[in-house]
């Protein structure tokens, strides 16, 4: 069995994962409620709150599994990227737990888990295939071949999709975490009732960008005033979210048309948005590709996605992991 630990921001997060990846025995996750007070993450407090409670759900994790840690044969661990105080309380668990036991160590990329998801969520999908990576840290393209690697296509050039999301919720006021509130106000209202840009259109230009866009909805709200601004919310709330959704799935299908892909994976917090994956729904049906989401759950961060990368990652062996560190990057 693989026990996974992933602490890269502000989920305290560890699973026990079949050895082939494939399958989560349990997927314990504490999400940080800290952080509310701030209007996002503050990474001292994320590192504290996770060393406060990363025994605790490393615990629960293998009791929800029905196993102890005698059936566990490797570790794998979250080492990049991420904020670098809280990929070290992970670790540094993981490091504890591997080394009491004398069982390697997987170092594991936070991105190549956030695409190993699809493998839980369909465990007879099979490389190549194209992957958008969408969070509130990452947006990028990648396609993945069928040893499993995987090569960069295109990537924001400024802010993340998720993080568009976020600070755009926040210009209208909608609270932290913004994607979800932004989702909830968008869904009464009129996704063309205002035009925002699309940056980077030519057609075989696989990076993004958002900056454009939030100065864009800024604009806007100036334009509009408090009172507009609060008579219009859903409607700007939902023209917003429709120009982030069609930023990425523009991109997405090119990337796929290019390499002639026989399937489509989405992944990371950005694709538990609805409409995101109502629009991919209908484009893969209509191009008669095949699409991969895993349930929300499993696109924000988790360990699960940690474990079903770590057959596809080469493992350290006992005890020369002791001098490994993580990296923000």
């Amino acid at each position: 069995m693989i026990l996974a630990i992933e602490t890269s921001c502000d989920d305290t997060c560890a699973a026990v994962v079949e050895p082939d990846g494939r399958r989560a025995l349990s997927n314990v996750v504490h999400t940080q409620t800290e952080h509310g007070r701030y209007g996002g993450v503050v990474p001292e407090v994320a590192s504290r709150a996770h060393l406060e409670r990363i025994d605790g759900v490393i615990e629960r994790s293998l009791t929800d599994a029905g196993v102890g840690l005698e059936a566990v044969d490797h570790v794998a661990v979250t080492v990049r990227p991420g904020l670098i105080g809280a990929l070290l309380v992970g670790v540094a668990a993981a490091k504890g737990i591997a080394y009491a036991r004398s069982l390697p160590l997987v170092p594991v990329n936070h991105l190549e888990g956030h695409v190993a998801a699809a493998y839980l969520a369909e465990p007879d999908l099979e490389p190549p295939f194209v992957a958008l990576i969408a969070s509130g840290g990452h947006t990028a393209l990648y396609s993945v071949d069928r040893e499993h690697h995987m090569h960069l296509l295109g990537e924001t050039l400024d802010d993340a999709a998720g993080e568009a999301l976020d600070k755009g919720a926040r210009m209208l006021g909608l609270g932290f975490p913004g994607g979800p509130a932004l989702q909830m106000a968008a869904q009464s209202g009129d996704r063309n009732r205002y035009e925002f840009p699309i940056a980077l259109k030519a057609r075989d230009n696989l990076d993004f960008s958002f900056s454009g866009l939030k100065t864009s909805l800024l604009y806007r709200l100036k334009e509009l005033g408090e009172e507009r601004t609060r008579e219009e919310l859903q409607h700007l709330a939902a023209s917003y979210e429709a120009a982030v959704v069609e930023a990425l799935v523009r991109k997405l299908l090119r990337a796929a048309e290019i390499g002639e892909s026989p399937a489509i994976v989405v992944a990371g917090g950005v694709a538990a948005n609805a409409l995101l994956r109502r629009t991919l729904e209908e484009e893969s049906s209509r191009l008669g590709t095949k699409l991969v989401i895993p349930p929300p759950d499993l696109c924000t961060d988790n360990a699960a996605m940690i474990g079903a990368a770590a057959p596809h990652t080469p493992a350290v062996a006992y005890p020369h992991y002791l001098s490994l560190n993580a990296r923000s990057v």
